[in-house]
């Protein structure tokens, strides 16, 4: 592990969390989503991304914190992973960081849900969740995705180009 490592700090449903920047390809403000009927649960929608959709989780009620006072729709965002597949709602991306190694404590994927939590950040008096983005969701959350992605993948398809 480097000396330093650069971690993206998020509000999810006023819970402080980070992800490491090299997991992340792109930090977009809240568009217009497409929700589709079959969708549900943490599915916000689909994002159309230069003709292609892609999947926005809502990363708050994917881990349950979601609370009845949500951040302003103005600072909402959706981050993309790494392979821009799947991009996470969050309430706002607070500030890039650099955190010393040092100050970045590991967490028992035991400990966690699929070991979604990898490390603590020590912040201050406070501890910041990393999480990991190929661990929030299950095989089974994976495979039901992405047949709603293949869906919504075919009833684009299916329009004719304006």
């Amino acid at each position: 592990m480097p000396e330093a490592a650069a971690f993206l700090l998020l509000d999810v449903a006023g819970v402080a969390c980070a992800l490491a920047q090299a997991s992340v390809s792109e930090v977009l403000p809240l568009p217009d989503l497409h929700a589709p009927p079959a969708g549900g649960g943490p599915l916000a929608g689909f994002l159309n991304l230069g003709g292609v959709p892609v999947p926005v989780i809502d990363l708050a009620r994917l881990l349950g914190v979601v609370t009845a006072s949500r951040a302003d729709e103005t600072y909402r965002h959706i981050l993309l992973d790494a392979e821009g597949s799947t991009g996470f709602l969050v309430d706002r991306v607070e500030d890039l960081v650099t955190v010393e190694r040092s100050a970045v404590r590991p967490v028992s994927s035991e400990r966690t849900l699929n070991g979604c939590v990898v490390a603590e950040i020590a912040r201050g008096d406070t501890l910041v969740h990393v999480l990991s983005l190929a661990h929030l969701l299950t095989t089974e959350e994976r495979v039901r995705l992405s047949a709603l992605t293949d869906a919504a993948a075919e009833r684009l398809a299916a329009l004719p180009v304006a």
